[in-house]
């Protein structure tokens, strides 16, 4: 059985990257989605972060900040992937854009432990 941050991490992930691709796939077909890439993707990135918080309770400060980048990370670069493959964004974003998404995770899971 899997702890419950674990579990927390998976989930959060997972949730994030579904909303992810969403957006990525709403975005391949209609352009004023795709001019909020950056924006929704990095909000979406930090949902995921305090999703991570919210669901797994971790007990310090750098915990949360590391689940929220993870989360926010591994769910922005899959989305990110699916928008390259489709040839909507460049491959240079892959790095970029996961970045400062696990960036925003992170923030997202600090904020969430942070509020409490």
């Amino acid at each position: 059985m899997l702890g419950d941050t674990t579990q927390a991490l998976l989930t959060a992930t997972l949730i994030g990257t579904v909303l992810q691709v969403a957006m990525v796939l709403g975005g391949h077909r209609n352009k004023k989605i795709a001019s909020l890439f950056a924006v929704g993707g990095m909000g979406i990135s930090l949902l995921a972060g305090v999703l991570y918080v919210v669901m797994g309770h971790p007990d310090a400060l750098g915990t949360a900040a590391l689940g929220g980048a993870i989360a926010g990370g591994v769910c922005a670069f899959i989305g990110i992937l699916v928008s390259y493959l489709l040839k909507d964004v460049p491959a240079s974003l892959l790095a970029l854009g996961t970045f400062s998404s696990a960036v925003t995770g992170a923030i997202g899971g600090a904020l969430a432990h942070w509020l409490g």
